[in-house]
């Protein structure tokens, strides 16, 4: 019996499709389209598959899309859409689904009528994915069929578009593997990929969205199902699922937070063709949690629709306290009082949608500033009306923000007049180096005395300055200010550093490009580089968004084999190095003796010393291993995930301790104790 026809939905036709150009340079220079061919890279070609899928949702024609890790790299991208049209493309020539996954800017996003809202990146799509790939394999369900074209590497067909069989779904199933010439490293982070595909559900609500991690079970065949999570098999997996859409996701970011009002304030309409939807929640804390989206696509540079967010957030709040005072009540607050304690997610969906710069991470659609601020000081004038009792909240979390930012000022003006960040006095502790040149010049920051002398003896004065700090700095995750630049020890960094704090924050004035933070590898260490961490991603953002903190990697053991020394940066080197024998102890006879066929040969008796700290290593071990640029190992500090890092910082050093106790049971197994 044959299968019932499904008719298209949508008018989704070849005609649908424009295209622009062709693929040649994508092998070339992957950055250009991928950003990078890291980790990064590697994981926004599933991004890319995805935005294609989740675009249908948008769209209203999909609402369940499979993310699966099968075995030997290759990832597999299922929706329930239109799928891909597969007759002959009017101006290629060819199927339109060879168009949509060989050729460059082809797609239903250019001028077609294939899309109203969209994401991806420059809309290149899945024909970038296909470029980057080894092999890639697309089946498509619609109009009754069951249609199949296969690439080899670099998007080069295999045979023609062809029907394989019928079908009464619709829909299309792209399974793809990188290509190990263009990524030296290809391990998907399970966790990224579920952090990332998390936050996609919630912000396109009622999208069900699941995840399967297969890489470990063998003989799969991903073509005998169309939903691999119907096969019932045991592996890893996550399905997301919010009717809330972007009041869950406000409550996710919350969940470690004591809420200030119970009712989530939730907006969704459209103003002059440009969607708005916007929810916020109020915490007790100082900072404020903002997420930004444009067509689902994070603007972590923000944009036009952040600025008329705030705009209209500081002016509701100051019009309801006039209104309800039924008089001028003197000073207004400012947009700093507004948004301590903030939570927020704005995302607005727009036909055409304009970024400033290759990296989407600002939004310039002029039209997208006006709409937000019409929808949300609309909105939420009727919320603080609505709920009195959360309006008196809101309104007395800002009045204290006033306050303290006043009790700020004043200390920081104090610190300001005598000049102590403006670069007239650094630090005495502060070994400086002599070159001039940021670019040149790198800031080691220290654990205590010891380890400044040993780092000052050993460094290069050119190039190397050193800052050691005494103890545990103050943990800033709930400190404002004022009370940071009480402390000596976060005053000196912030002198160091040149770019002073607060609003008058200045990157340009950063007086080193590489800022590395050397403390001892045992868990005081651990504790002061969290310290540390914490005040640069809560005051100096800007520095590791710029690529200019890092973590010094010291060995954690010397080892000597007779004359021979080799350092251990890891147990798993220092097994390779020593072996797992018992170590002997160092003596002055550095050789033992043992039969070999009848005769007493010599060998080098083996001593393994464990490095506590910086401050046992002379200036030239420390030197050789720690400073020099030709052996040292840095580990540059990243933030791929704002909301993620955000989260971790409140759990770790926030004030809810049932949570840290949560989080570190849950990572314990994950720590390298020194016991």
């Amino acid at each position: 019996m044959a299968a019932k026809k499904t008719a298209p939905k949508g008018g989704y036709t070849a005609e649908s499709i424009t295209v622009l150009e062709g693929l040649e340079a994508v092998r070339r220079r992957p950055g250009m389209y991928i950003g990078t061919t890291g980790p990064t890279g590697l994981h926004h070609l599933i991004w890319e598959v995805f935005d294609n899928s989740r675009d249908e949702a948008m769209g209203g024609f999909a609402n369940d899309i499979e993310v699966a890790l099968l075995p030997g790299n290759r990832i597999r991208v299922v929706d329930n859409g239109r799928g891909i049209p597969v007759e002959i493309h009017p101006k290629t020539k060819v199927s339109t689904l060879e168009t949509v996954m060989t050729i460059l800017h082809a797609g239903g996003k250019f001028g077609g009528d294939g899309y109203k809202v969209s994401g991806g990146l420059h809309g290149v799509g899945v024909s970038v994915v296909n470029a980057l790939s080894t092999h890639v394999r697309a089946e498509v369900h619609r109009d009754g069929g069951t249609f199949e074209q296969e690439y080899k590497s670099g998007g080069k067909p295999i045979g023609k578009t062809r029907k394989i069989g019928s079908s009464d779904r619709t829909g299309t199933i792209i399974t793809f593997t990188p290509d190990p010439s263009i990524f030296p490293i290809i391990e998907f982070n399970w966790d990224t990929i579920v952090e990332h595909l998390r936050q996609q559900a919630y912000l396109v609500r009622g999208l069900r969205i699941t995840v399967l991690d297969l890489r470990n079970v063998a003989k799969i065949d991903d073509t005998e199902s169309y939903y691999l999570r119907d096969r019932g098999l045991e592996a890893p997996s996550m399905t997301f699922y919010f009717e809330g859409g972007l009041r869950s996701l406000v409550e996710f970011v919350n969940r470690h937070q004591e809420v200030l009002h119970k009712n989530v304030f939730y907006a969704e309409k459209e103003q002059d063709n440009v969607g708005v939807e916007i929810a916020l929640q109020y915490v007790d804390d100082i900072s404020s949690r903002i997420s930004a989206f444009a067509n689902n696509i994070y603007t972590a540079e923000g944009g036009m629709h952040l600025t008329g967010f705030k705009t209209a957030l500081t002016r509701t709040i100051n019009n309801y306290v006039k209104k309800s005072a039924g008089k001028d009540t003197g000073e207004a607050f400012t947009g700093d009082d507004v948004l301590e304690g903030l939570t927020a997610v704005v995302s607005v969906k727009l036909r055409e949608i304009q970024f400033e710069g290759q990296t989407k991470a600002k939004l310039g659609s002029v039209e997208a500033r006006g709409a937000v601020e019409a929808v949300f000081s609309e909105t939420f004038a009727a919320f603080l009306e609505e709920h009195p009792d959360d309006a008196r909240t809101i309104v007395s979390k800002a009045v204290l923000a006033m306050k303290a930012r006043k009790a700020a000022k004043a200390a920081k003006d104090s610190v300001l007049r005598k000049g102590a960040l403006e670069g007239l006095s650094l630090p005495g502790k502060l070994a400086d180096c002599q070159v001039k040149n940021a670019a040149e010049a790198e800031l080691f920051i220290v654990e205590g005395d010891s380890a400044g002398g040993t780092a000052k003896a050993g460094r290069d004065r050119r190039t190397q300055a050193v800052l050691p700090l005494r103890g545990k700095i103050l943990n800033v995750e709930r400190a404002r200010i004022d009370k940071m630049l009480s402390s000596e020890q976060i005053k000196n960094l912030v002198v160091a550093l040149g770019t002073a704090i607060g609003d008058v924050f200045d990157l340009s004035k950063l007086r080193y490009h590489k800022i590395i933070i050397a403390t001892d590898a045992d868990v005081d260490g651990a504790h002061i580089r969290t310290l540390i961490l914490t005040l640069m991603y809560r005051h100096f953002r800007p520095v590791i968004d710029g690529g200019f903190l890092y973590i010094a990697q010291p060995p954690l053991y010397k080892i000597k084999k007779g004359k021979e020394v080799f350092y251990a940066y890891t147990e798993e080197q220092k097994i390779s190095i020593a072996g797992k024998g018992e170590i002997q102890p160092e003596t002055p006879d550095s050789e033992g003796e043992e039969e070999a066929e009848g005769k007493k040969t010599k060998t080098a008796k083996l001593s393994v010393q464990r490095y506590k700290g910086l401050g046992e290593m002379n200036a030239e071990e420390l030197k050789e291993t720690t400073m020099d640029v030709n052996n040292r190992i840095l580990q540059q500090v990243t933030i791929e995930d704002a909301l993620e890092a955000d989260k971790t910082f409140d759990i770790l050093m926030g004030t809810d301790v049932s949570s840290r106790k949560s989080f570190i049971q849950t990572h314990a197994k994950e720590a390298t104790l020194d016991v």
